[in-house]
């Protein structure tokens, strides 16, 4: 098949404008006449002059799946519409990370009508491998999410509840046993650390990681904009290891609106330093974001998501980015002159946040004997991670590990 040619965007309920792909600069992106507060991308301002290059826009590419989702709704499209990466928005458009919609042109405004899981059902189902297949069958053709981790998003409630919610839920390959376990130490970690983060759960058997959406405003319910570093920094996911943390710092300094710069300075910081401590190599440019109600609004750092400790799997794994030119897991003076340098954080703040983190990391790690004695088939990993942890918090702190 030839797949999709044309697309109508929507940024919410607002026709923004039209995507196409053509010969020459293959995709064109064109502003409608009534979209003058629609802008699709704080990169990508309202303008007469088409947007016009030879690849994907990458705001548009943020949410196209990866990996095991995006097998799954090619082998269902690719058939009937085609699988390129129009065909892909056009199934997934109306579910997307963010505002922006994508339908056929003439088409209405996407939405989606669906009968919301049971939250509660979704973290005791006995057979969690069983669950996710048949979540994958129901959801992968509406989800519009990126990530090499198989995942779909769908809406749930909870107990004594009307209103639903949308969560992503995600699962695990081969390759990374116990991996939604891994995730849930490290986001409790985080929000140990006072960072801001999702609500997020792990199923009764380990077997899922469920986390509730932060791109939807919960008193209206509507889509908050959101765009990870690779569409803040015009590159595409294909990228978003070929950058660096003084970059992003840049990218913070531009995006992010003066009134929460500073707190998205010590946010972005502690989340670096908690990285190191639990050694996760992920943190990529996919892994960092900012938030907005509309593009005229506040701009702010997206809470924190997506932090595992990967060297549980990957023994010799480095960080995602670079830092001072390098990727290794570095000394604490390189993290100070970084936050000095590049984030403007006082001296005193920054000894702050690393014993914070520190404390955190350490409280953190002692939950996890206790679930791998209830859990025996997280008991290696746990024992991984435990040990790593130690040693990346020993790397940066010099509290006493109890």
């Amino acid at each position: 098949m030839d797949g999709v040619a044309e697309l109508s965007v929507w940024a919410d309920e607002t026709l923004a404008g039209r995507l196409s792909r053509q010969d020459g600069p293959r995709y064109v992106f064109n502003y409608s006449a009534e979209s003058a507060d629609a802008a699709v991308s704080l990169t990508m301002p309202v303008r007469m002059e088409s947007w016009a290059i030879p690849e994907l826009h990458p705001i548009f590419q943020m949410n196209l799946p990866e990996g095991a989702l995006l097998a799954a709704i090619r082998q269902a499209i690719a058939k009937v519409i085609g699988d390129d990466d129009l065909s892909i928005l056009r199934v997934t458009g109306g579910n997307q990370v963010g505002r922006n919609r994508f339908s056929l042109p003439g088409a209405a405004a996407p939405g989606l009508v669906e009968s919301p899981e049971s939250l509660e059902e979704l973290l005791s189902y006995p057979d969690t491998t069983e669950l996710f297949h048949e979540l994958t069958s129901r959801y992968a053709l509406r989800s519009g999410i990126s990530g090499v981790q198989p995942k779909v998003m769908l809406d749930a409630t909870q107990r004594g509840t009307i209103a639903s919610a949308g969560y992503i839920v995600k699962s695990w390959g081969t390759d990374y046993p116990q991996l939604a376990a891994n995730e849930f130490f490290c986001m409790s970690a985080v929000k140990l650390a006072g960072l801001p983060v999702p609500e997020f759960y792990l199923s009764d058997n380990g077997g899922l990681f469920v986390m509730k959406r932060f791109d939807v405003n919960p008193i209206d319910n509507r889509p908050l904009g959101f765009e990870d570093m690779c569409a803040l920094q015009g590159v595409g996911a294909s990228r978003k290891y070929g950058s660096s943390y003084e970059r992003v710092a840049r990218s913070i300094g531009d995006f992010i609106s003066d009134r929460h710069l500073m707190a998205a300075r010590k946010q972005f910081f502690a989340m670096l330093v908690l990285s190191v401590m639990v050694r996760n190599g992920d943190a990529h440019l996919k892994n960092f974001g900012v938030l907005y109600p509309s593009p005229s609004a506040q701009v702010t750092l997206a809470p924190v998501y997506d932090v595992i400790t990967t060297t549980a799997y990957i023994r010799q794994d480095v960080p995602a980015l670079l830092l001072a030119g390098a990727k290794k897991w570095w000394p604490r003076k390189m993290l100070e002159q970084f936050a000095i340098t590049h984030l403007l954080l006082p001296v005193k703040t920054i000894g702050e946040i690393i014993e914070g983190v520190a404390d955190a990391v350490m409280q953190t790690r002692l939950l996890i004997p206790k679930y791998s004695d209830d859990h025996p088939e997280f008991r290696e990993i746990g024992s991984r991670m435990t040990a790593i942890w130690e040693d990346g918090v020993r790397s940066l702190s010099d509290k006493t590990l109890t």
